[in-house]
């Protein structure tokens, strides 16, 4: 029978070259196994006397726990080994091209709200939207339309019955914020209201059955056609150019009065005259006017004691002078090579 030291020497050393889980399974059986040597020792109790069993079974159980502990520390080490090499046979390389995914854009005439929001939001306006499906009581007899006015005959319109219609124009979300406004009790009001409308047209170069506007409309005392002069000023310079300057020619409007046409110096040719402007130097942009006294009377203001200015602008009409489009068709048609000449990413 092999001495216990012997043994354990013998344990130790085979334990520490071992290279891989399975011969140390091996070794674990054939030193702590239960027909393994250790337990072969053990048998040499039965021949001792009863006073030297319990020291000779103290120090081989210690053997046993030395070497089932070699044991365990070694399988952890082999398994981090085994783990090593597997990743390293089974590594990703990542360098490798992938595919690039493509990335969506904002469309133009998004890029358009968001400025004119961004403008007028620093300037604490609010944004106001309303629903595209209108009351004929919004959209034209709030604005100063009444039924038989032949102004309608100008916003030729999608009925979907006598009183409700696509919107021609957010004048109506104008009306809304109005009334809204009186109940409330404010007597200040500042806001834009951006969104699609709808006119029965041709579509062609300039026109579209569909088109956006952004619409601003402002109440309070003492609000004068000189503060809408300079709230449009900041406006052209902030979305054509600092050096731009405006100029009011008079026109009509329903809701407004007096009501004014408003052109912007040429952004291209700075006010000199080219093929952008029609040699003119300057570009008609919007329309805008003091809000009429009927259409504060009919919200439930005094117009007397209130005054106010409105003013509605296309986005098509700033998209294709600030980008160069000479087609009001192209921001509807979902053609990509149009939309990524707006992309942001590439």
């Amino acid at each position: 029978m092999k001495n216990l030291s012997d043994i354990k020497e013998t344990a130790i050393q085979a334990i520490r070259d071992c290279k891989n889980n399975a011969d140390l399974n091996q070794l674990r059986v054939l030193y702590v196994g239960k027909k393994g040597e250790i337990q072969e020792v053990m048998k040499a109790m039965k021949d001792m006397s009863k006073e030297d069993r319990p020291a000779f079974g103290a120090l081989v159980n210690e053997v046993k726990k030395e070497i089932s502990a070699l044991l365990e520390e070694r399988k952890c080490v082999l398994e981090e080994k085994e783990l090593a090499v597997k990743l390293e046979e089974e590594k990703l390389d990542i360098t490798l091209s992938g595919y690039r995914p493509h990335l969506g854009n904002i469309h133009p005439l998004m890029l358009v709200q968001q400025e004119l929001e961004d403008v007028f939001v620093g300037l604490g306006y609010s944004v106001a939207e309303g629903p595209e499906v209108e009351c004929d009581l919004y959209n034209f007899e709030r604005a100063n339309i009444p039924k038989d006015h032949p102004a309608r005959d100008m916003q030729d319109t999608f009925f979907i019955n006598v009183e409700e219609l696509l919107r021609t124009h957010t004048t109506a979300v104008q009306m809304r914020q109005l009334e809204q406004s009186q109940k409330e009790g404010k007597e200040i009001i500042k806001v834009i209201c951006p969104g699609k409308v709808y006119r029965r047209d041709d579509d062609d170069a300039t026109h579209s059955h569909q088109f956006m506007q952004c619409e601003g409309l402002v109440v309070g005392e003492n609000i004068r056609l000189s503060d809408l002069k300079g709230t449009l000023l900041f406006m052209a310079r902030k979305m054509f150019g600092e050096n731009r300057i405006i100029r009011f020619r008079p026109s009509y409007f329903q809701f407004t009065e007096p009501s004014v046409e408003v052109d912007v110096s040429c952004h291209i040719c700075g006010g000199k005259g080219c093929h952008v402007c029609k040699g003119s130097g300057w570009i008609e942009v919007l329309g805008a006017g003091m809000v009429h006294p009927n259409v504060l009377r009919m919200a439930g203001f005094d117009p007397k004691k209130l005054s106010g200015f409105a003013f509605g602008v296309g986005m098509e009409r700033i998209a294709m002078l600030k980008y160069g489009i000479d087609d009001i068709r192209a921001f509807y048609t979902n053609d990509l090579r149009f939309l990524k000449a707006f992309n942001r990413f590439e």
